[in-house]
Formats: C-alpha cells, sequence, structure tokens
C-alpha cells in the first residue's frame, strides 16, 4: 500500500486504499529529494548505521573469541550476562537519566552507545556458536609460528568470521536504521535526527500530504531492501553454521 500510494496525488492517497493510481506522478519523489532534512536525516542514519556496525562487530568479535577460547567461569558468566540481554529489554527511562548525568543526551556518542549496547549481546550469541566451529589447533600453529593474540585475531580469526560478522552487519542496519523510539526520546534536536524521525517534518496538526510521506517512507525502507537483497545468503550461512555445529 505504502509503495502505490506514493505514486498518487494528495486526494487519491488519502483515500488509504490498495489501488493502482488513476494517474501515476512521481511529484512525491521530487517534493522528498529537494528537502534538506531529507538529505541531512540520510546522512545522520548513515553515521549511526556505520559506526554502530563497526563497534558490535569488533567488540563482539572480541568478546567472543575470549569468551569460546578461554571458557573459563568468568568468560561463562559473562556470556549468561551478555545472553540475559537479548532477552530483557531496554527500560528507557532509566537509560536517558544516565545520558543526562554524562552528558551525552542528544548527542551522536551517546546514540551510538546505546544502539552498541542494544545490539552487542546477539552478535556475541551468533559469533560465539561460529567461533566453536574453528578448530583450536589453528590457534595453537599461529602461536608455533610466533603470532601474537591480537594479531592472530586480526589476520586469522577475523577472515574465518566473514559469514557471521555479515550477517551481524545486516541485522545491525537494519535495527538502528529502522528504529524509531531511541532517537525520538534521546535526540531533542532536529538536525541531528536520524531519517526515520524526520518524517515528522512532512506531517503537520492540521495538514498532511500523505503522497509525500509514502514515498518518503519507500525512499527510507530502500537502501535497506537493496543491501539485504545482495546479502540474504549469508543471513542463512550465518545463522545455521552456528547453530548446526555448536
Amino acid at each position: 500500500m505504502m509503495f502505490v500510494n506514493s505514486f498518487k496525488g494528495i486526494r487519491e492517497s488519502a483515500l488509504f486504499r490498495i489501488s493502482l493510481p488513476k494517474k501515476p506522478t512521481l511529484t512525491n519523489y521530487k517534493t522528498v529529494l529537494s528537502k534538506l532534512y531529507f538529505w541531512r536525516g540520510m546522512r545522520n542514519s548513515l553515521i549511526l548505521s556505520i559506526s554502530v556496525t563497526l563497534l558490535v562487530n569488533f567488540t563482539g568479535a572480541m568478546a567472543a573469541f575470549v569468551i569460546q577460547r578461554k571458557n573459563g567461569i568468568l568468560c561463562k558468566w559473562t556470556y549468561y550476562a551478555l545472553f540475559a540481554g537479548i532477552i530483557i529489554p531496554v527500560s528507557i527511562i532509566p537509560t536517558i537519566q544516565l545520558m543526562m548525568q554524562t552528558r551525552i543526551h542528544n548527542t551522536y556518542i551517546g546514540l551510538i552507545l546505546f544502539y552498541t549496547a542494544v545490539n552487542l549481546p546477539f552478535t556475541v550469541f551468533l559469533l560465539t556458536g561460529f567461533m566453536k566451529t574453528i578448530p583450536k589447533e589453528i590457534d595453537e600453529a599461529a602461536m608455533i609460528e610466533g603470532c601474537g593474540p591480537f594479531r592472530m585475531f586480526v589476520q586469522l580469526i577475523i577472515p574465518l568470521l566473514k559469514t557471521p560478522l555479515v550477517t551481524s552487519t545486516i541485522v545491525t542496519i537494519t535495527a538502528v536504521w529502522n528504529d524509531f523510539s531511541a532517537p525520538f526520546y534521546l535526540i531533542s534536536d532536529s538536525k541531528k535526527w536520524p531519517i526515520v524521525i524526520s518524517v515528522y517534518n512532512f506531517v503537520s496538526q492540521y495538514y498532511t500530504d500523505w503522497g509525500t510521506v509514502f514515498a518518503f517512507m519507500t525512499l527510507v525502507l530502500l537502501p535497506v531492501i537493496i543491501v539485504y537483497g545482495f546479502l540474504q545468503r549469508y543471513i542463512i550461512a550465518g545463522l545455521t553454521t552456528g547453530a548446526v555445529k555448536g
């Protein structure tokens, strides 16, 4: 319905009907693309998505490597605590209070750290399961050759984690890009809004051009759909390998 109505005029799109437009028009898309806050929202979402994905993947891979290889009591309890983070929902009010106390409320850094904390548990869970399929003999052979722990992690382990890391990348980007509630509560400056929140610029109390809103939301979803279309096979491989062999 959203895609079809994005090609309709003001009156026809306001009916919210799933029918082909009587007179298709690209005016709605031209209106959206001509707005500065659309491109500003795209830039903000790209900054958030890329930053969070890099942080989540790198820290998640390091955590999974240590948890699976050390396998001590502390590592096990750390893993259980992170796993609980997948199940327990986020409480937004304490989060806001903490950010205000640390003076990172209404900042990119605060939102990036928030998204990293929310998405990290799933990444650690996914990568730990995949790490179990990598023989420890590879680590021992690398150490015999004089390879230190960090060098072994970067040059040996990271390339072997390509499939689950791509899966984590897609899941993280999708979660950050499409999220509405976190930036709505944690970002008050409209210039820092990600693209999803920028839809408010097209909505007013007394008048809303729904054709423009539908065109806006279609353009918002398009990058995620394209990325998912190209990399969807890695999601299946990344999820099933760790689950079956772990």
